[in-house]
C-alpha cells in the first residue's frame, strides 16, 4: 500500500499495530479523523496520553484502576468470600458484565506455558494463594478459558491450594457452556453467565 503522505502513512503503521486491525482499516481509521474538527483530535491523543500516565494496577486483585484499589475491590456489597480467577483483564469485564456473579475478583495475567517461557513465578499465582491465606475466600472459581494451558494452569493453582489444607474452602470451575477453544472475552453474556451460575466442584 502506497501512501502520497508519509504523516499519513506514518499515522496508519501506528494504528495497523492494534489487533484485529489491517492496513485497509487503519487507513479508514486515519482519514476519519482527518475528518473531524482539530479539537476531537486533541481529545483523542489526551485520552490516551492520560491513559498511559495515570493508569494503574489493583494492588489487590490486578484489575486495571484509577486508584491503587480498584472499585471492584472496594465496594462493600460485593461478596468477599468468593472470588473468581480469570486470566485476563478482558475475562473479568467479559463476566461483570454478565450481571451474575457479585464476588470478587483475582487477574492471573495469562496462564502458564512453558513453551512461551511464561512460569507460574511470571504470573499472579502467589499473590492469590496470599489472598486466600488472609481473606475470608470460601470458594475460588476458576474462570479460564478452554485449551491446555488454562487447564495447566487450574490444576497448578488447585494443587497450592489443596496444599493449604483451609477447611471448606471450595474450588469451582465455571460450566462448559462455553464451548472448548473459546476465550470467555468473545463468548456472549447469556452463555458466560449460565456458566458462572452452573459453576461445578474442579476435579
Amino acid at each position: 500500500m502506497k501512501f502520497s503522505s508519509r504523516l499519513i502513512e506514518e499515522a496508519v503503521e501506528e494504528f495497523a499495530k492494534f489487533p484485529g486491525i489491517g492496513r485497509k482499516s487503519a487507513l479508514r481509521h486515519v482519514l476519519f479523523l482527518l475528518k473531524q474538527e482539530i479539537h476531537v483530535t486533541h481529545r483523542f491523543t489526551q485520552a490516551l496520553n492520560n491513559l498511559r500516565e495515570h493508569i494503574q494496577y489493583c494492588k489487590r486483585c490486578h484489575n486495571v484502576s484509577d486508584e491503587p484499589i480498584c472499585e471492584i475491590c472496594k465496594n462493600p456489597l460485593r461478596d468477599t468470600s468468593t472470588i473468581c480467577v480469570v486470566e485476563q483483564i478482558t475475562d473479568l469485564i467479559a463476566i461483570e458484565n454478565t450481571h451474575q456473579y457479585n464476588g470478587l475478583f483475582h487477574v492471573l495475567g495469562g496462564v502458564i506455558s512453558p513453551i512461551d517461557g511464561i512460569s507460574p513465578e511470571k504470573l499472579h499465582i502467589n499473590t492469590l494463594i496470599e489472598r486466600i491465606k488472609t481473606e475470608p475466600i470460601r470458594e475460588v472459581i476458576l474462570a479460564l478459558n478452554s485449551k491446555m494451558e488454562s487447564e495447566t494452569t487450574a490444576f497448578y493453582i488447585t494443587k497450592k491450594l489443596k496444599d493449604l489444607s483451609i477447611p471448606n474452602l471450595k474450588i469451582t470451575t465455571i460450566a462448559r457452556g462455553v464451548p472448548i477453544g473459546s476465550e470467555l472475552e468473545y463468548t456472549d453474556e447469556v452463555t458466560l453467565g449460565r456458566s458462572i451460575l452452573a459453576r461445578t466442584i474442579y476435579e
